[in-house]
């Protein structure tokens, strides 16, 4: 059997409160369960204990077993100390979205625009006066 130690939701709508269960892998997701391992409350405060509760030693004895821990409980695990600390990497994290790019490309354009406008402006004063002088040099 493929176990996996995950989160099974409960509560009622937009008031999310899930239990930490060991069940099977090929079982739905709020279903049949083999034993139920802990409780996790998202609308906690991050800091509070009452946040996430785990029987350890239960956890322990079905990692030991080989049941598998999602992203979500390994997380929960890491911050209780009992296994080591991941390295993740997501790179594209830090990139905004498609609209967002686009939006930044529009406004680089415009700056752009803008600062060629200005040097323009700059220099059309200084050749004009030069001209002006030729013009009065010819007369």
């Amino acid at each position: 059997m493929a176990m996996k130690i995950r989160l099974a939701r409960g509560g009622s709508k937009k008031r999310p409160f899930y239990s930490i269960v060991a069940a099977d892998s090929r079982m739905p997701r709020d279903g049949r369960f083999i034993e139920k391992l802990g409780t996790y409350n998202p609308l906690l405060p991050k800091d509070s204990e009452e946040r996430v509760k785990m029987d350890m030693e239960r956890v322990q004895y079905w990692l030991d077993q080989g049941a598998q821990p999602t992203d979500r409980i390994s997380r929960f695990l890491e911050a209780a100390g009992t296994k080591d600390k991941v390295e993740r990497n997501n790179p594209n994290k830090a990139k905004p979205g498609k609209k967002a790019q686009e939006r930044a490309e529009e406004k680089a354009a415009k700056e752009a625009e803008a600062a060629e406008a200005a040097a323009a402006a700059t220099e059309a004063p200084a050749e004009a006066p030069a001209e002006e002088t030729e013009e009065a040099a010819v007369e």
